[in-house]
């Protein structure tokens, strides 16, 4: 990958593991030898709240907020977060997303209705997506929590320059040793 900065969104509702998959990333990218900024999680981060932590890396990254228009991936836990930050994504950005739909509050309470075939609609607008169901590999995998390490897997494919050992050594070192063994699991059926 080239020295220039490079941006990674990632999004998805409070209590998904968003902050475990930034914390990976982050320091992946920093054992390979990039500056790394992460922001801290914004959003409402109890669970059912909307989330969004900046992953940005490079030579030398000076600020951890990512512009619109600026991302190069989205990586998202659910469907309407990817649609929600959409106008973040460069043009020739791409977008790796969860297939699964979790109700936001207008819709649990009948103020307002899931929106219908997301992923088509984002096709559609000419954006690169990349949708699997990973809460169904996750629960392959021994968990329907390690939806974050099946969509990191899935995002792995877009590294051609860092091996998948090296992914598999991060989550060594960021996952306790009780749960390395599913998230090894679930980030290879993530990739694929």
């Amino acid at each position: 990958m080239s020295q220039m900065t490079k941006n990674i969104m990632i999004v998805g509702v409070g209590g998904q593991g968003s902050l475990l998959a930034s914390k990976l990333l982050g320091h992946l990218l920093l054992t390979e030898g990039y500056d790394v900024k992460v922001s801290e999680v914004h959003g409402m981060s109890q669970r059912g709240g909307s989330v969004v932590t900046y992953v940005r890396f490079g030579e030398k990254v000076y600020s951890p907020i990512i512009d619109k228009g600026q991302a190069d991936f989205i990586v998202s836990f659910e469907k309407l977060e990817a649609a929600r930050y959409l106008e973040y994504l460069k043009a020739d950005g791409r977008i790796v997303v969860n297939t699964q739909e979790i109700d936001p509050m207008p819709v649990i309470t009948g103020a307002a209705k899931y929106p219908e075939d997301l992923v088509a609609k984002m096709e559609a607008l000419g954006v690169q997506v990349d949708a699997m169901d990973c809460l169904s590999l996750a629960e392959q995998a021994g968990s329907s929590k390690a939806v974050n390490i099946v969509l990191m897997g899935r995002l792995s494919r877009y590294f051609d320059e860092i091996p998948v050992e090296k992914w598999q050594k991060a989550i060594e070192e960021c996952v306790p040793a009780k749960f390395l063994e599913l998230n090894q699991k679930a980030f290879l059926l993530g990739r694929g």
